[in-house]
């Protein structure tokens, strides 16, 4: 039974929250401070967040930053007031998973929680699954598309969830120029159309990363202009 902690400090919101993912047969636990709720987070076990971003005690960008450096895979979901689209590119740019803005729908809230749990649990199947993974290889650089590793010169490398599938669509596509656009959508889907500076962000990130020895460019390049490619060079 997945386990989901939300996060929210307005109890109208917490409540429909709590019964109506009960009601889809998961664990649910509720928390209205920031402060209480981050020393939860950092200690327990749980399959997702629902993080509203202002919250009494701590604030939930910063619960964002710091829960993201400690537990890279755990989905993060972002709940986000209507006139907030700088804490909601914030906490994209964080490596927050996915957002919903108040007042939102049961039933996307729902589907969204659904579709970011199902990634996760693939991803565990993919880990204790006997078959040989697929990989994309390069020279220093492996790519386990089922396991969801990174591995760079013999050093397994933490990814997000977004850097991970930004980094495998660029790996697919070898030497195709993507703009911001073109990689927003293919990644973050056109719910986040706008926030094509979240791209430089992520990639930047994956950059540091993925730095390679002996001065090696990098693998994901910048074509000035026009946006980015990925080339093994």
């Amino acid at each position: 039974m997945p386990k989901v902690i939300i996060v929210e400090d307005d109890p109208a919101i917490a409540e429909m929250l709590v019964y109506h993912l009960q009601d889809l047969g998961y664990e649910v636990e509720h928390f209205s401070n920031g402060l209480i709720a981050k020393e939860f987070l950092f200690s327990a076990k749980y399959d997702l967040v629902l993080l509203d971003i202002m919250l009494p005690g701590y604030n939930g960008l910063d619960i964002c930053r710091e829960l993201r450096q400690q537990r890279p895979s755990v989905p993060i979901m972002l709940l986000t007031s209507l006139d907030g689209e700088a804490d909601r590119v914030i906490g994209l740019e964080l490596g927050a998973d996915d957002y919903l803005t108040k007042p939102f729908s049961m039933r996307e809230c729902q589907a969204r929680i659904k579709a970011l749990l199902r990634r996760c649990d693939l991803n565990h199947q993919a880990e204790v699954s006997p078959n040989v993974p697929s990989e994309i290889t390069f020279e220093e650089l492996q790519i386990n598309e089922e396991s969801r590793k990174i591995v760079l010169d013999d050093k397994v490398i933490e990814l997000t969830a977004r850097e991970f599938d930004l980094l495998l669509y660029f790996a697919k596509n070898m030497e195709k120029v993507f703009s911001r656009s073109q990689l927003l959508d293919a990644i973050w889907g056109y719910s986040h159309e706008g926030y094509e500076h979240t791209v430089n962000t992520h990639i930047n990130r994956l950059r540091k990363k993925l730095k390679r020895a002996d001065n090696k460019p990098d693998f994901i390049q910048t074509v000035w202009s026009v946006g980015y490619r990925f080339l093994d060079v």
